[in-house]
């Protein structure tokens, strides 16, 4: 018997045929659960995944498209986005679902702290790679993986994002980056002409996932003792599909949702000069 106190309400099954939807991290967990709610609502979806066994599998699976990208090398990043414009004419829904938590401070490829890269830096790149196919697409829509973690921090580290200066906390630099997902989607909003792509934020719940794989004891903990109160992967994808599916959130831009209803983020994160800050960092890092 799960103790868990709320779980997100399933996602009605309303009809996707011809919309093509790329969903990313999805080789396993939230994102994995998610490209199958969009498959199994008819729309045509893409799996990103870093393992390209595993996601090659999932993607036969579902008959879906595949594709492998490290969001460790920004070039990987780039030539994924140059290989999705190739492949799709329209892309109607980008779920920027990959992420990772590390224990103890590591370099990517680009020489960028890895939890700053891989769980912003990578997706704000590839959204801005692929805004002028979405805006094509229109409406289409841009769906931010965040956290209820962010709501944690009380200032983004704007003068150490990657933690050179300051002493490294892998759950400190993981609630950072999850502040600067929703910072980056209401930002993207404020850009963005809501009738032709809209931007939101959510949190999945607290889901058992491998996301602190990089961490034997917290996996353990997570596989083990966690299963009886966090929730299922399936769960935790219900948000993210309800805001990449349901009709009545056409418009709807800017938002943050949790359980699968509209939520007030970390005030923080409503900072439109901070946001528009972080949108000029992470271009002069990806070289946009």
């Amino acid at each position: 018997m799960r103790l868990r106190r709320k779980v997100p309400p399933p996602v009605p099954r309303v009809d996707l045929a011809g919309r093509i939807c790329v969903v990313t991290g999805a080789s396993s967990g939230i994102g994995l659960w998610t490209a199958r709610g969009l498959a199994e609502r008819g729309a045509t979806v893409c799996l990103v995944g870093r393992d390209a066994e595993r996601t090659r599998a999932h993607a036969e699976a579902l008959s879906a498209a595949w594709e492998v990208c490290d969001f460790a090398r920004l070039e990987d990043v780039r030539r994924l986005a140059r290989t999705l414009r190739s492949r799709f004419e329209a892309i109607h829904v980008l779920v920027n679902n990959a992420g990772l938590w590390l224990p103890s401070r590591r370099l990517s490829a680009d020489g960028i702290e890895m939890t700053f890269q891989v769980n912003h830096l990578a997706p704000f790149l590839l959204t801005l790679e692929l805004l002028e196919t979405l805006r094509r697409s229109a409406p289409a829509r841009v769906v931010h993986v965040s956290s209820r973690l962010h709501e944690k921090e009380r200032a983004l580290r704007r003068d150490d994002l990657e933690f050179q200066e300051r002493r490294y906390g892998g759950l400190r630099a993981y609630r950072q980056s999850k502040l600067c997902n929703v910072l980056f989607s209401n930002e993207l909003a404020r850009r963005l002409d809501r009738r032709e792509v809209t931007s939101n934020a959510v949190h999945p719940g607290d889901v058992a996932t491998n996301v602190v794989r990089t961490s034997v004891p917290l996996q353990w903990l997570s596989d083990s003792i966690g299963k009886l109160h966090l929730l299922t992967p399936e769960e935790g994808a219900r948000t993210s599909l309800h805001v990449a599916s349901m009709p009545e959130l056409r418009d709807q831009s800017g938002r943050y949702f949790a359980w699968c209803a509209p939520r007030a983020p970390n005030p923080v994160a409503l900072d439109a000069t901070l946001a528009r800050e972080l949108w000029n960092v992470s271009e002069a890092m990806t070289d946009r």
